[in-house]
Order: structure tokens, then sequence, then C-alpha cells
């Protein structure tokens, strides 16, 4: 007789069905695990052998042998435990076998039983619900993946309380939803002084997800600039929050074990490598530029990337996804984000000060800047360069707007957009329009367009380039509440286009 469980198996934030098949029979006592597993698959026998005695379950003297299904589909994680332990409970009499008929499980085991915390519990539970079945996952677990809603989860804290939930015993109550109410202080745009130029492009770019690149010297107020952005972001809607937590659930970074408005804000180190920026490495594993799905990916020190990382991230940028792609692993995963980037003019970073720079300027700048290739410059839909502050604007009293006040304009136009988009499906704010949809949605008037077809020829604009100072201008139209796109729109989105890294 072959006793069956249900679990998952991981495929970017899909979760495919797997069936944990258990089988006894005679022969020399044995324990063996079949089905692609990788290592920590292999040694559940060891944790569910140990969970079951400290339950004082005896295994049988037989052979056993326990299948995952399909067998070709790669499988790696410790969530395998619970479902093989289920399933072996059910081999040899101690649940029913119907019990796990429409049962969805995952968790790891102590070795005295307790369930561990494991990754992935929302993609498993939105799998479940996709096919009508129940889910049990650790308590720890539980209301994150209650928060889908469309299936019963139960969130056990012990194996010994699964086996009395399935005798009847003590029925498991269903696991809560949990939205963690999480109050950040975000870092306020009114503590930087002076850079209005700079705080304008924050705010174009925050309300259209317009990706931004600023060039300027050390100190001059890039990191701190940016680091004010959540600030100025609206919260996520209920479906961008499902979308970017499925993504943390696998990475394992719902410490709070619910889910978050709060928009992720990621900073890589430059000296981080392409598995770590585009996702790979074990298990193929989301990387930054998924990690900051519906949110800010900074990127500081952008030139002293390596090379091929910055290139990896064009096509991300342009498809709002990236499909990882390895020998043993083929998987997709979101990457819909705003890109920020800051980059000294050169090595030295004064080239732009003649008693500071160093001897080889302006050369070294156009090395220096020259590692950003063109088709790479030519994502940034908004580029500004930022100069070193005065000590007289430091000295002053903070002055200028409060993010709360850049933030209500920021929401109003990204409520436009909502509203503007709402029956395109892969279209949500005006970055995303494109082709037909973007000339219907930018209408121009005859000054805007004469003007936007000598700006492009002047200054070389390539075609992709035209398209997206359309896309800024829209949004800058849009923050104005403006229906159509007028002649200083176009104007200010063009001189957001042109800044000295565009004549090295």
């Amino acid at each position: 007789m072959v006793t069956r469980a249900y679990t998952v198996a991981f495929e970017g934030i899909e979760a495919r069905m797997v069936e944990v098949q258990c089988s006894l029979s005679p022969g020399i006592p044995s324990f063996s695990i079949v089905g692609l597993p990788n290592k920590a698959v292999s040694e559940a026998k060891d944790r569910v052998r140990a969970a079951l005695g400290a339950l004082a379950i005896g295994l049988p003297a037989k052979r056993i042998t326990i299948n995952l299904s399909p067998a070709d589909l790669p499988k790696d994680g410790s969530h395998y435990d619970l479902p093989i332990a289920l399933s072996l409970l059910s081999a040899i009499g101690a649940i029913e076998p119907t019990e796990l008929d429409k049962i969805v499980s995952l968790g790891e085991l102590s070795l005295d039983g307790r369930l561990v915390p494991v990754t992935g519990a929302l993609p498993s539970a939105m799998a479940a619900a996709t096919r009508d079945l129940d889910l049990i996952c650790p308590r720890d677990c539980g209301s994150e993946a209650a928060w889908v809603g469309g299936t019963k989860v139960l969130a056990p804290d012990s194996l010994l309380s699964v086996v009395q939930h399935f005798k009847g015993r003590r029925l498991l109550p269903p696991a809560e939803p949990k939205e963690v109410n999480d109050q950040v202080d975000f870092l306020d745009l009114q503590d930087v002084k002076g850079q209005e130029r700079a705080k304008r492009a924050l705010e174009i770019a925050a309300a259209g997800r317009h990706h931004l690149l600023m060039v300027g010297p050390p100190g001059s107020g890039k990191s701190m600039l940016a680091s004010r952005v959540p600030g100025i972001l609206p919260d996520m809607m209920p479906e961008e929050a499902l979308e970017t937590s499925m993504v943390h659930s696998l990475a394992g970074l719902l410490e709070s074990h619910g889910i978050t408005r709060t928009r992720p804000f990621r900073a890589p180190h430059h000296t981080a490598s392409m598995a770590a920026i585009v996702g790979g490495g074990r298990g193929a594993k989301p990387g930054e530029i998924s990690l900051a799905h519906n949110g800010v990916l900074f990127m500081d020190e952008f030139p002293e990337y390596a090379r091929a990382v910055l290139e990896t991230l064009r096509q991300p940028i342009e498809e709002g996804q990236v499909t990882v792609a390895r020998a043993n692993a083929h998987v997709r995963y979101p990457s819909r984000f705003l890109l920020i980037a800051a980059a000294n003019p050169c090595r030295c970073g004064y080239m732009t000060e003649a008693d500071k720079a160093c001897g080889r300027a302006p050369i070294c700048g156009n090395e220096y800047l020259g590692r950003i290739s063109g088709p790479l410059l030519d994502r940034f839909d908004l580029r500004v360069e930022i100069p070193p502050v005065s000590f007289s604007d430091l000295d002053t009293a903070p002055s200028g707007e409060t993010s709360a006040s850049v933030k209500q304009r920021v929401v109003a136009a990204r409520q436009l957009q909502a509203s503007r988009y709402r029956s395109f499906e892969d279209v949500r704010l005006n970055a995303d329009a494109e082709g037909k949809l973007l000339d219907q949605v930018a209408p121009l008037n005859s000054e805007a367009r004469t003007y936007l077809l000598k700006a492009a020829e002047k200054f070389g604009l390539s075609a992709r380039g035209y398209h997206r100072v359309l896309r800024v201008a829209r949004t800058i139209a849009d923050l104005a509440e403006a229906e159509r796109i007028s002649r200083d729109h176009i104007a200010e989105a063009v001189s957001f286009r042109l800044i000295g890294i565009d004549r090295r």
C-alpha cells in the first residue's frame, strides 16, 4: 500500500505541487528518499525519525521508501519534513489516508517534534487556494499564509498538534491574517538643504516610477536625497503588497510574519555579484532587483559595479521581470522597481571643482562615467547634476517642502494614472506606457509637438529617449493636474534628459 501527502516545490514565485508517496515493503530495514532531493531533503529522514521518536512512535522494521513526485523536478529545502512525516504516519495507520487528500503541508521538524518556520508559506498558500486545498504550516508562518484568504490555513506548533488534530482530539483553529502596521519614521525631504532641482527630479521619479541618475561630487547629498524617497512614495496597494511579499517570503525576509504595505528600499553595495543583484546562486533565489519589486533599488557608486552586473539591468528595466536561467534552474521573478543611481563625476570625484580636481581631468571623468554604457544610460528617464552645497546654505534653517506635502502630490498623480490604466493589465504607471497607448495618453498640442521634435533632433535623442521624454512629460502634467501635455511640460522633461555625462 502506498500512502500520499502533498506539498510544493518552488520555481521562482510559483509553487508546483509535489506528491509525497510512502511505501512500506518487506526487506532489510532502511529509510530512503528518492525524487531528486538535495542534501537538506535527504537529511529529512533523520529529523523525521527523531521527531517520531519524541512522540513515542517507532518506525516499523521494514524498507521505507519516500518518493517525491514528479521525480524529475529538483527538490530543495527543509519544508519537506512535515509532509514526509505525515505520509509515513498514514502508512503505519496513525492517520487515516483520506485525511491528507485535501491538505498541502510544509514545515521543518526539530528533533523534539516542534515545527520550525520555513520560507515560501505565502506562495504555498496561493498554490493551495488555486486547487481548493487547505494548508498546514508552522505556527510562525500562519499569519503570513492566511493573508491569501482563499484557503483555510492551520498553523500548529508541533507534529503532536497535527496528529491530535487529525485524531479529532484537539482541533486546530484557522490562522488569522496579520498586516504589519509598522509605523516607519521616514527621513524628511526638508532636511536636505538646497538641491531644489534634485528634489523636483525625485518627485517626478516617484510619481511615475521613472529611473533617475544623479551625478555629483562626494558630499553633495546624493545618498541623502535617495534615502528620502520612501517617505514620498504611497503605500502599496493590496495586490502590490501580495506580489512583493511572495518574493520576500521565498527569500525568508518576512520576519514579522505578516504583510506590510511599506514599499521596499534596497541598497546593495557596489561589490555585489551578478547573482546577488539579478538572482541566482543555490536554488536560483531572487536578487535585489526582485526584492525591490514595487519599491526602490538604490545603487550608489554606480560606475563601480562590475560591467556585467550593470548590463544585466537593461532587460529587467524594460520588461519588469527577470528570468534566471541556470544549469539546474529556470525561474522567473517580477522586477518592476524604481532605479535610483548615484555616481561621482570621476574617480577622485572633484572633476567639476578646479581647485580639487586631479591632473587627469577631464579625461578621468570620461573614462569613469564611460563605464555606464550608452544603452543603459538611455534607460534613465531623469538625469540630474548635484552641485556641492555651499557653507552658507548649510548654516541656514531647514526650508522647502516636507516629504508629507510632496507625497500628497505623488499620491494624487498615481491615482490619476491608476484610473487611466485600470483597463490595462500590465500597465500601472506612466513608465509602463508605450506604443499606441503612449500616443493615446500623452496628447500634445501643436506647440508642444513642434518643440519636442526640434529638441529630439537637436540633442540626438534615440527612439527610446523620445518616448521616455513623453512619459516624463505625462507625469509632470499629472503632477500639475493637467489633462494635456503643454510645451512647458515637454521642456522640463527634456531638461532632465541632458547633463554633462551626455556630452562626454
